[in-house]
């Protein structure tokens, strides 16, 4: 198996990690020649996980996607959902013919409000059989420490998601695999506009019983949209007893792929889009937070692009509604939150 990399922040600076660790060779876009010869001389970005550290004889690394898709069989797409079109407009129409693709984007794409799958799917006809996710719960940080994590591999060919988990499984990276392609993209997405409302209930001075609530409510909303939207084994705490007990709870991953994502993502400092909420609740404006910040909340943009797509599913999500109003509409936080307040059962 040949990997590709398209994309050099934090988690595509860990993604890359574990595969080499795992004596994996890489093809690695990178847009910076600088950071590049500086990653060859120092052995890690120097933008992103300093701690990392890369064995650079197991690196090929490049300004040119091209060059990347070209070499690798299975090809990491890990840009900021936000600039994903942007990075692949210019790309040939076949590049990705015979190709596996891998999505690490965690968003909806802003341009069209449509996941990666979808825009793939229209501009380079890639099929959903040759299309797979990698989602967490897992930040970038603790993989640079090589603390325990899991990673949640989706697609609707498994056999083949198996073989790409397999490639990625460590001594500090444990795997999962299921067939829910859409489910846990959604997932993903929804979970960063939550983790945004936690940290600006933490910036507003919330406490820990108050966020435990709203937390529980963000996962029942999101569980209410995935079932609008038609996805299925969101239950937490429900197997399939007619199968034997040691395949009960492959049909059911929600602890880990939906509430353990939501849960990390909520509470824990590692995280950018509780970073971002924390700044606005205590009083900066979006582009006074953006700016203050070094990497991209994946929360903000999702807000809207779910905010569009939930006129369509029309599922009931007062508090991703409140979200996007504060982030958006300039609902000021302190009232949003009183709003909030009052949904939460």
């Amino acid at each position: 198996m040949r990997f590709g990399i398209l994309g050099s922040g934090s988690w595509g600076t860990a993604i890359a990690k574990i595969l080499t660790d795992n004596g994996n060779s890489i093809y690695w876009w990178n847009r910076s020649e600088a950071d590049i010869q500086y990653l060859l001389n120092r052995r890690h970005n120097p933008q992103y996980l300093s701690a990392a550290h890369f064995d650079i004889t197991k690196l090929h690394l490049t300004t040119n996607p091209a060059e990347v898709i070209a070499n690798s069989d299975f090809v990491v797409i890990v840009i900021p959902s936000a600039f994903a079109e942007d990075a692949l407009k210019d790309l040939d129409r076949n590049i990705f013919k015979g190709k596996k693709i891998i999505s690490a984007i965690k968003g909806i794409l802003p341009g069209q409000n449509i996941l990666l799958n979808e825009y793939l799917s229209i501009e380079f006809a890639v099929a959903l059989n040759d299309y797979f996710a990698v989602l967490g719960p897992c930040h970038a940080e603790e993989v640079a420490a090589e603390k325990l994590s899991y990673l949640t591999f989706s697609g609707i060919d498994v056999k083949t998601t198996t073989a790409i988990a397999t490639c990625f499984k460590t001594q500090y990276i444990n795997t999962i695999v299921n067939d829910d392609i859409f489910g846990v993209q959604y997932a993903a997405v929804l979970k960063n506009i939550y983790a945004v409302g936690s940290g600006m209930a933490h910036g507003l001075d919330y406490g820990d019983n108050f966020l435990s609530v709203f937390i529980a409510n963000a996962a029942d909303e999101m569980a209410g949209f995935l079932k609008k939207a038609g996805i299925k084994n969101i239950e937490v705490g429900h197997t399939d007893t007619s199968q034997a007990s040691v395949e009960q709870k492959k049909n059911n991953y929600a602890a880990s792929v939906y509430l353990g994502d939501l849960l990390v993502t909520c509470y824990s400092l590692h995280s950018r889009n509780r970073a971002f909420g924390n700044m606005i609740g205590k009083g900066y404006t979006v582009k006074a937070a953006q700016l203050e910040m070094s990497m991209v909340a994946e929360g903000y943009n999702a807000s809207k692009c779910m905010h569009i797509i939930n006129k369509k599913i029309n599922a009931d999500m007062p508090i991703a509604g409140t979200i996007y109003k504060i982030l958006w509409e300039n609902l000021p936080a302190a009232e949003g939150f009183n709003i909030i307040e009052q949904s939460l059962v």
